[in-house]
């Protein structure tokens, strides 16, 4: 299931914040490819450098979450933002929702660094911001429906089946990758528990926003 759309009747402004973070992370990844490896190993956020120096490594908290493994590993983030994330910002207000998004990618990214704190793979992405994202949606629009791609077809599915199906498999595979033997730990690929822990910060921030009064469109 490859999501192409949902229904944006209720955005009525401009989701300004969302435009603003595709756009800095296009840059950002335009900028990595041309200082190479010696940008990546800078910038990225590596675990077992920041366990040695956190003082010296924080800024790259940050920094990781705007830049990407690749073409492919940047055009899927920047599709699920550019989806869901105009909905949330709608709903939770511009400051708000830029807030939340570097909240739910620190989240994401202390989630991997737990479970592989001596890790010497670069962690770099979106997805753990994006996927706290998702984790918004799915609360505050539990009755949405998502256009997918499934196979040559389109068909409009719940966004409840949706993500849902997309979190249950990041579970499952963050699973399977903290049960890996130390022998294969530090092979790269995709950082499952990253994606995990920021789905759950997602849903977090969105119910404590909606403790507070927050976000009217919480059902």
């Amino acid at each position: 299931m490859f999501p192409i759309g949902d229904d944006d009747s209720q955005v009525r402004t401009s989701p300004i914040i969302t435009t603003g973070l595709i756009v800095a992370n296009v840059l950002l990844f335009l900028v990595e490819l041309n200082g190479g490896d010696a940008f990546i190993q800078r910038w990225s956020f590596i675990p077992s450098h920041f366990a040695a120096d956190p003082a010296s490594n924080w800024p790259t908290i940050f920094s990781a979450m705007f830049m990407h493994g690749g073409w492919m590993h940047l055009f899927g983030n920047m599709l699920y933002l550019y989806i869901f994330g105009d909905n949330v910002e709608e709903s939770f207000g511009h400051v708000k929702f830029l807030a939340f998004y570097l909240i739910a990618g620190i989240a994401a990214t202390f989630a991997q660094f737990y479970f592989n704190p001596h890790s010497n793979i670069p962690n770099v992405g979106a997805s753990g911001a994006i996927a706290g994202v998702l984790g918004a949606y799915i609360l505050l629009f539990p009755q949405a429906r998502v256009d997918v791609l499934v196979g040559r077809m389109v068909s409009s599915m719940p966004a409840l089946v949706v993500i849902g199906f997309w979190f249950v498999l990041q579970l499952f595979s963050g699973v399977g990758s903290v049960a890996r033997t130390d022998e294969t730990a530090d092979t790269g690929g995709v950082a499952y528990m990253a994606h995990v822990g920021g789905f759950v910060a997602g849903l977090a921030i969105a119910l404590l926003f909606r403790g507070r009064g927050g976000p009217s469109r919480i059902a």
